[in-house]
């Protein structure tokens, strides 16, 4: 069974999901022929395969029960699979990442992005022990290298020892890569042309900008939602926070949480496990190189105070709400997940870190397209069989405090599930790695819970889209 996606359709510019907080709204769900297949995972098989896939087909043909059975089956939900794990499941087995430098003066400003990439995927197979010849392929996140960073893959391929044998690509789905290059892993899983696959996101923004969108035809001003894709992402973020009414002060607590959250993780040691140490050139102001190993998220800000927040001056427009405290960080960054099936992963004698549950991806209006998480989450919850209140631990990517904000009220998420370590308001946002970097961040906080929990990755995408994924830890 296809995971599909919830597609929206405007009638006016403010907008709630209506089967998720109320029907006084402008937009609907479509429903039956008009939604969009939007994800490459497919529900877990079980005995009853042939028969669930009639009944899915039959579905198709049915457009009015078609949401009821892409919510809920008897192979596919998250409350089927975890009372009886399946040798089908997409399991993760085990992620590292780098810590999180500064852009332009942190850490890895002449740190090219194969050299990240290479750290984390050499890292992941030698802490399981893995060959890398066991690997079905590579698929790595990334958004502002050309070629979404094809040759810069394949270079870091061989510099971290993997034989040519084994193939690698990348995937640009903007702020999601990272994510989406897990769910690609995963559908190659699930349709059995691999058994194992590495899923990993890198970014280097000191060495790549944002600013140039590409070869785009002139047609685009002729098109509202097409010209709405290229509205600078701090003014997306303002239009939420106007449209529907986040005010600064929420923002700039919101962002103060965050910092605080990631000073007190830091200081526990809690990264500790996720990070690796990678040694570097540094280039100081004077032109000397010199060697260094980072190894702590640089911009974490412990001494962070609403007072200071205050004082910030609005970053996209004069009486704007949104500033440099209350956004997230422009960053350098990677980060590499090991997964497979679990009958592959228990047979080589790997462990299991978490049990993939959902995947979904969703359309939202590109002129607040920080709305995203909003509309995914409820699609992956769906189709996972679970509901908010099941999820203990949610990391939702901090793009701006505006549109975070707005999905959490929305939701209906309490606070102190969100982003419990901080997000990317006080780390960073390295846009190909974040995806990847969110799934390491949550499963070992899932796992130092102890206990069988669920927790979610999300996050807004730039053009207006949303994605999530729900994962399970099967306990200690």
């Amino acid at each position: 069974m296809r995971a599909h996606c919830l597609s929206l359709r405007s009638s006016r510019p403010g907008f709630t999901n209506p089967d998720v907080v109320g029907a006084d709204s402008g937009f609907r769900v479509q429903s039956g022929a008009e939604l969009r297949s939007a994800s490459l995972l497919s529900a877990p098989r079980c005995s009853s395969a042939v028969m669930h896939r009639l009944n899915i087909i039959s579905g198709h043909l049915r457009p009015g029960n078609f949401r009821r059975d892409l919510r809920r089956s008897d192979c596919g939900s998250a409350t089927a699979a975890s009372s009886r794990s399946s040798p089908e499941d997409v399991v993760v087995v085990h992620g590292r990442r780098t810590a999180i430098g500064k852009a332009k003066r942190g850490g890895f400003k002449d740190t090219t992005p194969d050299e990240l990439l290479s750290a984390v995927m050499s890292a992941v197979l030698k802490d399981v022990g893995l060959s890398p010849e066991r690997l079905g392929d590579v698929c790595v996140g990334n958004v502002l290298q050309p070629g979404a960073g094809a040759l810069m893959a394949r270079v870091a391929h061989f510099l971290s020892g993997f034989p040519e044998s084994v193939p690698v690509y990348t995937v640009n789905r903007q702020c999601s890569s990272g994510l989406q290059a897990l769910f690609n892993v995963a559908g190659a899983i699930r349709s059995r042309a691999i058994d194992l696959g590495l899923a990993c996101g890198v970014e280097s923004m000191s060495l790549r900008g944002i600013g140039n969108p590409g070869d785009l035809s002139s047609r685009l001003m002729d098109n509202d939602k097409a010209r709405d894709c290229i509205i600078p992402m701090g003014i997306t973020s303002e239009n939420v926070a106007e449209r529907f009414g986040v005010s600064r002060e929420t923002q700039d607590a919101f962002a103060l949480r965050s910092q605080q959250n990631a000073a007190r993780a830091q200081r526990a040691g809690l990264f500790d496990r996720e990070i690796v140490p990678v040694t570097t050139k540094f280039v100081d102001d004077e032109g000397k190189e010199r060697q260094v190993t980072v190894s702590r998220d640089e911009g974490v800000r412990p001494g962070t105070t609403l007072e200071g927040l205050a004082k910030l001056r609005p970053a996209f427009k004069p009486d704007g709400s949104t500033t440099a405290g209350n956004s997230s960080q422009v960053s350098d960054g990677a980060a590499a997940v090991l997964i497979g099936r679990r009958s592959a992963v228990e047979a080589l004698g790997l462990p299991v870190l978490g049990v993939l549950r959902a995947s979904a991806v969703v359309g939202v209006p590109p002129d607040v397209m920080g709305i995203g998480p909003a509309y995914a989450i409820p699609a992956a919850l769906q189709q996972a069989g679970l509901s908010v209140a099941d999820i203990d631990v949610f990391e939702i990517n901090e793009a701006f405090a505006s549109q975070a904000v707005y999905s959490v009220e929305k939701l209906g998420i309490p606070p102190e599930k969100v982003n419990p370590n901080g997000g990317a308001i006080a780390l960073g946002h390295p846009l190909g790695c974040t995806g990847a970097r969110q799934v390491v961040t949550l499963l070992n906080e899932l796992k130092r819970r102890g206990r069988r929990a669920y927790g979610v990755v999300s996050m807004c995408i730039g053009t207006g889209m949303g994605a999530a994924a729900v994962f399970e830890y099967p306990g200690a």
